[in-house]
């Protein structure tokens, strides 16, 4: 938990609470329902929060942003930003209807107010949102092919509405296609764990 408290001082003591809370919950729910490597769960804070909140050192989302989180699996990155921006509407998609009860459970039981969830293909959401954010799941191009639909062309954020993703690796091939389109920003430049070396935001607009 310090270690979201180093990049991010400024939480309020509810923001705190709901943090800390994370790891008790994850624990428990891990060992029914498998959303993060057993290996791993010990990293909770350092492989799956901080990781999410990358995204908030590059887009600080205006009250009333809407954005769907593709894939959210356990809950990343829809969960620690829901945490963080209280005032947005995080709505948290899976196809893996047992990963979106435990995005569910957490979620009501740290009392986030923001947060829907929904138990289906990337294809049947039709709602439309500011932002798509997700966490590798498919490549770009892949990716981009299913969420146009879902983005809104009323912009009210300083970076025009599109997707958001979580990366890591060599990326220039995948991004290829939308070179034009897209920022990369090394998590690096943020985080100085030695976990975010090779790790990327990978921003492409989409109605800009």
């Amino acid at each position: 938990m310090d270690i979201i408290l180093k990049y991010f001082p400024e939480l309020t003591d509810i923001q705190k609470e709901q943090f800390a809370a994370l790891y008790d919950l994850y624990i428990d729910w891990n060992s029914k329902i498998n959303v993060i490597s057993r290996k791993d769960i010990t990293n909770l804070y350092e492989h799956h929060v901080l990781h999410s909140l990358g995204i908030a050192k590059v887009i600080h989302f205006k009250s009333g942003t809407s954005l769907m989180d593709l894939g959210t699996g356990g809950g990343f990155p829809g969960i620690p930003l829901a945490i963080l921006f209280p005032e947005c509407r995080f709505h948290l998609v899976d196809s893996i209807g047992k990963k979106v009860k435990v995005a569910t459970e957490i979620a009501q039981a740290i009392g986030l107010k923001n947060v829907t969830t929904r138990h289906c293909r990337a294809e049947e959401e039709k709602q439309q949102f500011d932002f798509v954010v997700s966490r590798a799941v498919m490549p770009l191009t892949d990716l981009l092919k299913i969420i146009r639909k879902n983005i809104r062309k009323e912009q009210i954020n300083a970076l025009p509405n599109g997707l958001i993703c979580l990366k890591g690796g060599e990326l220039e091939n995948e991004i290829m296609p939308v070179k034009h389109k897209a920022f990369i920003y090394d998590l690096k430049d943020y985080f100085d764990e030695e976990y975010f070396e090779t790790k990327k935001v990978v921003y492409v607009t989409i109605n800009g």
